[in-house]
């Protein structure tokens, strides 16, 4: 989650991509991560499921970026709860 933050201090630019209004590509995050394709993607659709990350395709890739409203709301629900 800190990576997708500030994605571009974390991943190389996939093909030209503006990483902090699309995302990052799921090869991005496996080789950062230096992990399977398919373990790397089943780590995101848990994120994305939970709310916490969002998902654009474009063309054959799917990018990831978080969800900054839900994790703000997520935040604000802990500060009262506890």
């Amino acid at each position: 989650m800190q990576w997708l933050k500030e994605p571009e201090q974390h991943f190389t630019p996939h093909e030209g991509i503006d990483m902090r209004k699309v995302g990052v590509c799921v090869s991005q995050v496996t080789e950062k991560l230096k992990m399977t394709q398919s373990t790397a993607s089943q780590y995101l659709s848990i994120l994305h499921r939970a709310g916490l990350i969002k998902t654009e395709r474009l063309g054959k890739f799917t990018y990831y970026t978080r969800d900054e409203e839900a994790i703000r709301e997520i935040g604000e629900y802990l500060k009262q709860e506890i």
